[in-house]
Protein backbone atom coordinates (compact mmCIF):
# COMPACT_ATOMS: atom_id res chain seq x y z
CA UNK A 1 0.00 0.00 0.00
CA UNK A 2 1.55 3.27 -1.07
CA UNK A 3 -0.78 5.75 0.62
CA UNK A 4 -0.17 6.26 4.33
CA UNK A 5 -3.78 7.24 4.83
CA UNK A 6 -5.01 3.84 3.64
CA UNK A 7 -2.68 2.15 6.11
CA UNK A 8 -4.57 3.73 9.00
CA UNK A 9 -7.78 2.03 7.88
CA UNK A 10 -6.14 -1.32 7.25
CA UNK A 11 -4.16 -1.65 10.47
CA UNK A 12 -5.78 -2.46 13.80
CA UNK A 13 -5.88 0.33 16.36
CA UNK A 14 -3.31 -1.45 18.55
CA UNK A 15 -1.01 -2.58 15.73
CA UNK A 16 2.12 -0.66 14.86
CA UNK A 17 3.64 -0.50 11.40
CA UNK A 18 6.40 1.11 9.31
CA UNK A 19 5.88 3.34 6.27
CA UNK A 20 8.84 4.34 4.09
CA UNK A 21 8.90 7.25 1.63
CA UNK A 22 11.97 7.06 -0.61
CA UNK A 23 13.37 8.33 -3.90
CA UNK A 24 16.05 10.71 -5.23
CA UNK A 25 16.60 14.29 -4.17
CA UNK A 26 13.94 16.79 -5.29
CA UNK A 27 11.28 14.07 -5.55
CA UNK A 28 9.13 15.46 -2.73
CA UNK A 29 9.94 12.97 0.07
CA UNK A 30 9.82 15.50 2.89
CA UNK A 31 6.78 17.14 1.33
CA UNK A 32 4.95 13.80 1.39
CA UNK A 33 6.10 13.21 4.97
CA UNK A 34 4.71 16.60 5.99
CA UNK A 35 1.43 15.86 4.17
CA UNK A 36 0.98 12.71 6.24
CA UNK A 37 1.90 14.53 9.44
CA UNK A 38 -0.75 17.16 8.78
CA UNK A 39 -3.34 14.37 8.58
CA UNK A 40 -2.03 13.04 11.89
CA UNK A 41 -2.58 16.46 13.42
CA UNK A 42 -6.12 16.59 12.07
CA UNK A 43 -6.73 13.21 13.73
CA UNK A 44 -5.43 14.76 16.98
CA UNK A 45 -2.74 12.12 17.44
CA UNK A 46 0.51 13.02 19.16
CA UNK A 47 3.50 12.86 16.83
CA UNK A 48 7.22 13.17 17.48
CA UNK A 49 9.54 14.01 14.58
CA UNK A 50 13.28 13.37 14.36
CA UNK A 51 16.10 14.08 11.94
CA UNK A 52 19.92 13.69 12.01
CA UNK A 53 21.89 16.57 13.52
CA UNK A 54 24.08 16.85 10.42
CA UNK A 55 21.10 17.86 8.26
CA UNK A 56 21.21 21.60 8.91
CA UNK A 57 20.71 22.81 5.33
CA UNK A 58 17.59 24.87 6.01
CA UNK A 59 16.76 24.86 9.70
CA UNK A 60 18.30 23.06 12.66
CA UNK A 61 15.01 22.44 14.50
CA UNK A 62 12.59 21.81 11.64
CA UNK A 63 12.19 19.32 8.86
CA UNK A 64 11.73 21.42 5.73
CA UNK A 65 10.89 20.58 2.15
CA UNK A 66 12.43 22.33 -0.86
CA UNK A 67 9.09 24.17 -1.18
CA UNK A 68 9.66 25.51 2.37
CA UNK A 69 6.92 23.55 4.12
CA UNK A 70 8.12 22.72 7.62
CA UNK A 71 7.41 20.94 10.91
CA UNK A 72 9.11 21.17 14.31
CA UNK A 73 11.47 18.27 14.98
CA UNK A 74 14.16 16.98 17.33
CA UNK A 75 17.68 16.75 15.86
CA UNK A 76 19.49 13.63 17.12
CA UNK A 77 22.96 12.19 16.63
CA UNK A 78 22.07 8.50 16.85
CA UNK A 79 18.83 6.77 15.95
CA UNK A 80 18.89 4.85 19.26
CA UNK A 81 18.14 8.13 21.05
CA UNK A 82 14.59 7.96 19.69
CA UNK A 83 13.86 5.01 21.98
CA UNK A 84 14.97 7.04 24.99
CA UNK A 85 12.82 10.13 24.40
CA UNK A 86 9.51 8.91 22.96
CA UNK A 87 6.68 9.98 25.26
CA UNK A 88 4.06 7.51 26.47
CA UNK A 89 1.18 9.26 24.71
CA UNK A 90 2.93 9.46 21.32
CA UNK A 91 1.10 7.54 18.59
CA UNK A 92 3.20 8.44 15.50
CA UNK A 93 6.98 8.69 15.11
CA UNK A 94 8.40 10.37 12.00
CA UNK A 95 12.04 10.22 10.86
CA UNK A 96 13.38 12.38 8.02
CA UNK A 97 16.68 11.92 6.10
CA UNK A 98 16.88 8.41 7.53
CA UNK A 99 19.72 7.37 5.21
CA UNK A 100 22.15 9.29 7.43
CA UNK A 101 21.55 7.05 10.43
CA UNK A 102 23.61 3.95 11.25
CA UNK A 103 23.06 0.21 11.11
CA UNK A 104 20.62 0.33 14.04
CA UNK A 105 17.94 2.10 11.95
CA UNK A 106 15.85 -0.97 10.94
CA UNK A 107 15.98 -2.45 14.44
CA UNK A 108 14.94 0.82 16.10
CA UNK A 109 12.04 1.29 13.68
CA UNK A 110 10.92 -2.30 14.28
CA UNK A 111 11.05 -1.84 18.04
CA UNK A 112 8.97 1.33 17.85
CA UNK A 113 6.39 -0.36 15.59
CA UNK A 114 6.27 -3.34 17.96
CA UNK A 115 5.18 -0.94 20.69
CA UNK A 116 2.05 -0.34 18.62
CA UNK A 117 3.17 2.97 17.09
CA UNK A 118 3.01 4.13 13.49
CA UNK A 119 6.49 4.87 12.12
CA UNK A 120 6.86 7.10 9.04
CA UNK A 121 10.36 7.27 7.55
CA UNK A 122 11.63 9.38 4.63
CA UNK A 123 15.03 9.07 3.00
CA UNK A 124 17.17 8.52 -0.08
CA UNK A 125 17.18 4.94 -1.32
CA UNK A 126 20.36 5.44 -3.39
CA UNK A 127 23.57 7.40 -2.84
CA UNK A 128 25.43 9.63 -5.32
CA UNK A 129 26.94 6.55 -7.00
CA UNK A 130 23.53 4.98 -7.56
CA UNK A 131 24.15 2.33 -4.89
CA UNK A 132 21.74 1.41 -2.05
CA UNK A 133 22.15 4.05 0.67
CA UNK A 134 23.12 2.83 4.13
CA UNK A 135 20.43 0.86 5.94
CA UNK A 136 17.58 1.95 3.67
CA UNK A 137 17.41 -1.40 1.78
CA UNK A 138 16.97 -3.31 5.06
CA UNK A 139 14.30 -0.87 6.18
CA UNK A 140 12.44 -1.16 2.89
CA UNK A 141 12.43 -4.95 3.30
CA UNK A 142 10.67 -4.90 6.69
CA UNK A 143 8.27 -1.99 6.08
CA UNK A 144 4.56 -2.61 5.63
CA UNK A 145 4.22 0.33 3.23
CA UNK A 146 6.72 1.69 0.68
CA UNK A 147 6.26 4.69 -1.61
CA UNK A 148 9.04 5.30 -4.13
CA UNK A 149 8.81 8.81 -5.55
CA UNK A 150 10.33 10.07 -8.79
CA UNK A 151 11.64 13.50 -9.70
CA UNK A 152 12.05 15.31 -13.03
CA UNK A 153 15.47 14.95 -14.66
CA UNK A 154 17.11 18.37 -14.58
CA UNK A 155 19.09 17.51 -17.71
CA UNK A 156 16.49 16.11 -20.15
CA UNK A 157 13.13 16.41 -18.39
CA UNK A 158 12.59 12.65 -18.14
CA UNK A 159 11.71 10.57 -15.08
CA UNK A 160 14.50 10.91 -12.51
CA UNK A 161 15.39 8.23 -9.99
CA UNK A 162 19.01 9.24 -9.28
CA UNK A 163 20.71 12.02 -7.30
CA UNK A 164 23.50 13.53 -9.39
CA UNK A 165 26.31 15.07 -7.37
CA UNK A 166 27.73 18.17 -9.06
CA UNK A 167 31.04 18.22 -7.18
CA UNK A 168 34.02 15.88 -7.17
CA UNK A 169 33.79 15.15 -3.44
CA UNK A 170 34.15 11.42 -2.82
CA UNK A 171 32.54 11.07 0.59
CA UNK A 172 29.27 9.13 0.72
CA UNK A 173 27.67 11.80 2.92
CA UNK A 174 27.86 15.33 1.54
CA UNK A 175 24.95 17.44 2.77
CA UNK A 176 23.73 19.89 0.17
CA UNK A 177 20.85 21.01 -2.00
CA UNK A 178 20.50 22.60 -5.45
CA UNK A 179 24.08 23.86 -5.48
CA UNK A 180 25.43 20.33 -4.93
CA UNK A 181 22.89 17.92 -6.43
CA UNK A 182 20.44 17.50 -9.29
CA UNK A 183 17.82 14.86 -10.01
CA UNK A 184 18.74 12.75 -13.05
CA UNK A 185 17.22 9.96 -15.12
CA UNK A 186 19.09 6.71 -15.80
CA UNK A 187 20.47 7.98 -19.14
CA UNK A 188 21.72 11.34 -17.84
CA UNK A 189 23.08 10.05 -14.53
CA UNK A 190 26.89 10.13 -14.43
CA UNK A 191 28.32 9.12 -11.03
CA UNK A 192 31.90 9.73 -12.20
CA UNK A 193 31.24 13.18 -13.69
CA UNK A 194 33.21 12.27 -16.80
CA UNK A 195 30.55 12.65 -19.53
CA UNK A 196 30.97 16.38 -20.01
CA UNK A 197 28.31 16.70 -22.73
CA UNK A 198 25.63 14.90 -20.74
CA UNK A 199 26.27 16.60 -17.41
CA UNK A 200 26.09 20.41 -17.18
CA UNK A 201 29.07 21.96 -15.42
CA UNK A 202 26.79 24.08 -13.22
CA UNK A 203 23.30 23.43 -11.80
CA UNK A 204 20.33 24.00 -14.12
CA UNK A 205 18.86 26.44 -11.58
CA UNK A 206 21.90 28.69 -11.91
CA UNK A 207 21.86 28.46 -15.71
CA UNK A 208 18.28 29.75 -15.66
CA UNK A 209 19.36 32.80 -13.66
CA UNK A 210 21.95 33.85 -16.23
Amino acid sequence: VGDGGKMILQQGCHSGWIEVICGPMFSGKTEELIRRLKLVQIAKQRVEIFKPVLDNRYDEKHIMSHSEQKFNCQPIEKIQHVLEVIKDNTRVVAIDEAQFFGKELPDVCNRIANRGLRVIVAGLDQDYLGKPFGQMPQLLAVAESVLKLKAVCMSCGGMATQSQRLTTQGETVVVGSGETYEARCRACFDPDLIVENAVPAIPIAKIAEQ
